[in-house]
């Protein structure tokens, strides 16, 4: 039995889509156990191309069954989107996706307020996706929140009718409109009619698992550096994102946590607003346009930097990372030198990470390693001896900073595109 968890190693957006597609090849469960649909995982491979928001992005592998926890805040219509866009790619997931009834739901309201405080906010807002997940998280953390076991239990109707009530007057405190009570409850009983073959408690599934020797891969949303508590807050997600959060979110005991895979992508980007420390503020350089991305979940431009060793290793400790995924190697190809941030400093002193906080993080002066690159594409490389000599120096710098071996290297975004070493 092993259970690996897939976490990022930065603030997202690294690539853990394809990483957990291809090693769900010997998965015989993969779950998503935290976040919500704020998260966006592309996937390409036989199949298509796919936008992967709430289902886990192992659910491809055929012989795998997908696992939603408890953990997990769900939008019903995302989700429906989902598994409709998996049926018609050929993707059966009837009797092999499981989503736990504990899990709570995303409302208008939830959405609604989303906007309206980050516009409250003005200059000091966060940068949130809109999507609704920090207002849900508060009403789980509340009492307020609203799960699919309360469809079940009949409960639903009067905890919808209380928080209709209580929301709309803070939604018209902050200039909205008031929601209607009976729109969305008939289009929430319709939803849960839909998603109601799917729902299962995933407790003793989960422990029957452990006990058979099954394998499991857990997914994180989001990014290490996103994190609720060792995140750059208040620039972060409303969730914990670090693998103990597996246990909360699944049931998954700590102990039987056997591998953490760490996808490191092979720069550093960021969506939204917040400390990115290595970031390249020339927007018409060169590196930045070889950099550029855009989220796949809002359609965002992403901010980008250099690579920032300081946050990989951090990373790497706080979740007790065992090996490294390097993506987007490839796309360093043709840079004649790269930077590679090796720590901090602040005052003249070496500070860590951990020593300062989201506002101190904007004040630290960086310290910078040059290697030289290498001009040759590698999109086509499928061993590590094949590499140009300075991106194996590239990928030992890594290893040496973090004190963890990379054991894949991606260099290119299709799943056939990954170097195993």
């Amino acid at each position: 039995m092993t259970v690996t968890a897939v976490v990022g190693s930065q603030w997202g957006d690294e690539g853990k889509g394809k990483v957990v597609d291809f090693l769900a090849e010997q998965a015989d469960y993969v779950a998503r156990f935290n976040g919500g649909n704020n998260a966006g995982h592309t996937v390409i491979n036989e199949f298509g191309t796919f936008k992967i928001h709430l289902v886990p992005s192992g659910i491809f592998a055929q012989n795998a069954v997908g696992l939603i926890g408890g953990g997990v805040v769900i939008d019903p219509a995302v989700l429906i989107e989902e598994i409709e866009m998996l049926h018609k790619a050929g993707v059966g997931v009837d009797g092999r996706l499981w989503i736990s009834p504990r899990s709570h739901l995303i409302m208008p309201y939830h959405k609604i307020l989303d906007g309206l405080y980050e516009e409250a906010k003005g200059a000091g807002a966060t940068g949130t996706t809109r999507r609704g997940i920090g207002p849900v998280f508060a009403d789980k953390v509340s009492y307020n929140g609203i799960r699919w076991t309360d469809f079940a239990s009949g409960a639903f109707e009067t905890r919808l009718k209380m928080q209709i009530e209580l929301k709309n007057k803070i939604i018209a405190a902050l200039g909205g409109e008031a929601l209607s009570y009976d729109e969305i409850r008939d289009t929430y009983r319709g939803y849960y009619e839909k998603i109601k073959p799917y729902l299962r408690e995933l407790f003793s599934l989960v422990q029957d698992g452990l006990k058979a020797d099954k394998n499991f891969l857990l997914e994180q949303a989001m990014g290490t550096f996103l994190d609720t508590d060792w995140g750059t807050y208040p620039f972060v997600t409303a969730s914990t994102t670090i693998p103990s959060a597996a246990s909360a979110g699944l049931g998954i005991p700590p102990r039987y946590i056997t591998t953490v895979v760490g996808v490191t992508k092979a720069y550093t980007t960021r969506v939204g607003a917040g400390p990115l420390p290595t970031e390249i503020l020339d927007t018409t350089s060169a590196v930045y346009e070889q950099f550029g991305e855009v989220a796949a979940t809002t359609g965002r431009i992403r901010r980008v930097g250099w690579l920032d060793l300081e946050i990989v290793r951090t990373a790497a400790q706080l979740s007790g990372i065992t090996e490294l995924c390097l993506t987007k190697l490839d796309v360093l190809s043709g840079l004649d030198d790269l930077q590679v941030c090796t720590g901090y400093k602040l005052n003249g002193e070496p500070v860590r990470y951990a020593d300062v906080d989201a506002y101190g993080l904007e004040n630290v002066e960086k310290v910078y390693q040059t290697i030289n690159g290498w001009n040759e594409d590698i999109r086509g490389v499928r061993s590590f001896e094949q590499l140009p000599e300075n991106a194996k120096a590239y990928v030992k710098i890594i290893e040496d900073a973090t004190g963890v071996p990379v054991k894949w290297i991606g260099v290119g975004p299709e799943r056939e595109a990954t170097i195993r070493r």
